[in-house]
């Protein structure tokens, strides 16, 4: 028997953020701590899922919500989404809503119903990997369009506009952005909203980050910036609600109904074909999005001085530059090195057991150089970590 041949798809599927832990493992054994600034999961630093959830999923178990859900979810969960999207994020033309198993897999399944081999979707870059993993398994063209880093890593909209051919069917934003933590702007999303409009594109707007906002300024939904425009916008528990071992997130179809209606088709069948989403999680959508929001105020304080403790010292740094992220946990500051940020991450692991992620994984302009650090940790382990970092870059930069 020869060996067997894997699919071609997946020569092109790469996840920055799991991929390097495999050199961090290999440190570990030789006996170095490793100080983790690569993975945003709150739960695994000084957070925590909001008791009434806990209590809402324990209380779904014992009731006996453990076989099949309903295919698009529970209906009090699918009515607190439709709620919600239409009184706090001003959503009003809904045309469909589904819960997922995670927010990446109602990612998967928007880009499947969409896209056909050889297709393209403009995608952030700097942005969340799993987009161009998604891409490259259903034989798409990856296409990219910048952020800028200048303008506090607002998405370029002459570059979008450039990037934009007949194979494009798509766009993606990611609002508060991961890896950057920029916060989209309202004129920002007007002009893409009509550069959508102009080229017959659906907008994908991840908002996963949506209520983690470090300061005084508002979130915006593109899909309530241009209601008529097909938007797909996906949210769910793992970072507003501290949640993401639960893997339960949800999509909102909205948009003109002659725009999406055949498209709302495809999606339908690919839910259906799945069964549904975690069951026994799908109870607690209601109660974190009609219930008390106490730990939001909580972590948007400790984010905020991590946030502000990470800015001012990578800024501090030789050959180190940081844009103040907005929202979310991470920061994607610049290296103003000769050597590849790869390389770089490699050897501020081997060397200090500080793990970061390559810019180059989440995508940046050529001749650029980027780290993603995430602020989730306590502030002592952030300072050891940035202290590492200077006394790395003072020995060999």
């Amino acid at each position: 028997m020869e060996s067997i041949k894997p699919a071609t798809r997946v020569d092109g599927v790469r996840y920055a953020i799991r991929d390097i832990v495999v050199l961090a493992d290999e440190v570990k054994k030789s006996g170095k701590d490793i100080l983790y600034l690569n993975i945003g999961d709150p739960v695994k630093f000084d957070f925590d899922v909001p008791e009434h959830l806990k209590e809402a999923v324990a209380d779904a178990v014992r009731k006996g919500a453990n076989g099949y859900a309903p295919s698009s979810g529970i209906p009090e969960a699918v009515d607190a989404i439709r709620n919600e999207a239409e009184n706090l994020y001003g959503i009003r033309t809904i045309h469909n809503i589904f819960v997922s198993t995670g927010g990446s897999e109602a990612i998967d399944i928007c880009l499947t119903a969409l896209m056909n081999a050889g297709d393209n979707i403009l995608l952030p870059a700097p942005g969340y990997p799993l987009y161009s993993a998604i891409t490259n398994k259903l034989e798409c063209v990856e296409n990219y369009y910048y952020l800028d880093e200048e303008d506090g890593w607002q998405p370029d909209v002459d570059d979008i506009v450039s990037r934009i051919d007949e194979r494009t069917r798509g766009l993606v934003i990611i609002n508060p952005n991961n890896p950057t933590g920029s916060v989209c702007t309202r004129e920002k999303l007007q002009q893409i909203a009509e550069v959508a409009r102009e080229n017959n594109l659906l907008v994908f707007a991840d908002e996963i980050y949506s209520k983690l906002i470090l300061d005084d300024l508002p979130h915006h939904s593109i899909a309530a910036v241009d209601p008529d425009l097909p938007v797909v916008t996906f949210n769910g528990l793992s970072k507003n609600y501290m949640a993401p071992g639960w893997r339960l997130g949800w999509a909102i179809l909205s948009g003109a109904e002659e725009l999406v209606s055949n498209y709302s088709e495809n999606v339908d069948k690919l839910v259906r074909a799945r069964l549904c989403a975690n069951h026994p999680e799908q109870y607690a959508v209601k109660p974190a999005l009609e219930g008390s929001t106490y730990h939001l105020e909580e972590a948007v304080i400790k984010l905020r001085e991590r946030r502000d403790m990470t800015f001012n010292r990578l800024n501090e740094i030789r050959n180190i530059s940081c844009v103040k992220p907005m929202g979310a946990f991470y920061a994607f500051p610049g290296l103003h090195i000769d050597e590849e940020d790869e390389k770089w991450v490699k050897g501020l692991l081997t060397e200090t057991g500080v793990l970061v992620v390559h810019g180059s994984g989440f995508g940046e302009r050529e001749g650029t150089r980027h780290f993603r650090v995430v602020f989730l940790p306590e502030p002592e382990t952030l300072t050891q970590a940035f202290n590492k970092i200077e006394q790395f870059m003072e020995k060999y930069y």
